[in-house]
């Protein structure tokens, strides 16, 4: 099949006819051609303990029609207590090049249940591999790190903005090889528990000022998304609130964001590309987790007693397993790929709006 645009929600083949497998994924763009990489969850099924088949990539010319380039980051099958073995639960592979270095790097969130999430760094000579772990078990700061992602400025430093499990978000400088943290970092979005923690990080720039989209902690069930504007790497950030402004639902259109790509060539055309996790169970579980988003999505709720206790019983009668994608089909999870949309500041919002619209399907062509 070939694709003349892109439709949200709906299944997605490569030029194959297969599913693409590029999970909590981001795109670059490198000589002519995109490339989108993420978690390869073609064998998790489910029906067993395997969470990952390692990191795969597709490119494409026209971000309609991509072709597999392959696993390239390999999954260990022979140590069960590497961070890449099937088991590992590895997630939102990030990649970024370093012109000093001309190594590409890759960081890789490795999560257990009853322990600290620790980071997994790679490195290799080219964007498809073979890349060779260089850090395994790295904790940040001394920190227990989930969600993350990466960004690298014009004069090449490089930071990490990612979840501090499960209280604060922390931007941290990277070395100068990126393998690494230096020490120096800000805080920002203190809350005292889940669901109100921030993750799924995703940073961009726009015109000098910085963006960070997050959700809030309710694993794979989805949930209003939050978009924070600042004026350096480091912030102060001011919260802007939910750009999925006419999601009645509450779900950021049933998705998660991993990233926001920032399309070449074009004027002012950014792509928020999100997974719907679970989209043979949104009839079952969102019943129930609209009705827990809409409470926690009410300011009152944080105060509230009575909306505590609703709010800790939908969230004791949502299977705590399935929501962290244990025992889940992702193999067969979509993507939702929307455009951004930003207002200028005016008196209601001083700071301008970030706005994400649904669109059943829409084209790179329509944008300057």
């Amino acid at each position: 099949m070939v694709y003349n645009s892109i439709r949200p929600g709906q299944v997605w083949l490569d030029t194959e006819g297969k599913r693409i497998q590029a999970h909590g994924g981001s795109l670059l763009y490198e000589d002519g051609y995109y490339y989108w990489y993420g978690e390869n969850k073609e064998k998790t099924t489910g029906k067993d303990s395997i969470w990952h088949w390692g990191v795969r990539c597709y490119r494409s010319s026209d971000l309609y029609n991509w072709e597999d380039m392959g696993v390239i980051i390999e999954p260990n099958t022979e140590n069960k207590r590497s961070s890449l073995h099937p088991t590992a639960c590895m997630d939102r592979p990030h990649i970024i090049y370093n012109q000093v270095t001309k190594k590409y790097v890759c960081w890789l969130k490795i999560m257990t249940i009853d322990g600290p999430q620790t980071e997994t760094v790679l490195m290799a000579d080219h964007l498809l591999g073979p890349y060779k772990i260089v850090r395994e078990g790295l904790k940040p700061l001394g920190m227990s790190a989930g969600d993350f992602d990466l960004a690298v400025a014009p004069d090449d430093k490089a930071y990490y903005y990612f979840e501090r499990v499960h209280s604060e978000t922390i931007c941290a400088d990277l070395t100068e090889d990126y393998t690494d943290v230096t020490g120096y970092y800000s805080t920002h979005f203190p809350h005292p528990l889940p669901p109100y923690v921030r993750e799924a990080i995703a940073h961009f720039v726009r015109k000098g000022r910085h963006y960070i989209i997050t959700s809030g902690t309710t694993g794979y069930y989805p949930n209003p998304s939050e978009v924070a504007v600042g004026d350096s790497w480091h912030g102060p950030y001011t919260v802007l609130g939910n750009p999925h402004v006419d999601d009645s639902s509450e779900t950021s259109f049933h998705s998660q964001i991993s990233s926001v790509f920032k399309v070449p060539g074009k004027k002012d055309l950014y792509i928020a590309c999100a997974d719907r996790w679970l989209p043979n169970r949104m009839d079952v579980l969102y019943k129930d987790c609209e009705r827990a988003c809409s409470l926690y999505a009410d300011p009152d709720t944080a105060t509230n007693a009575e909306k505590q206790k609703e709010l800790k019983a939908l969230a004791e009668k949502i299977p705590f397993r399935e929501s962290l994608g244990i025992g889940v089909d992702t193999s067969v999870a979509d993507y939702v790929w929307l455009p951004l949309k930003f207002t200028e500041p005016d008196k209601t919002h001083p700071q301008g709006q970030v706005l994400i619209e649904w669109k059943d399907e829409w084209c790179i062509e329509d944008y300057e």
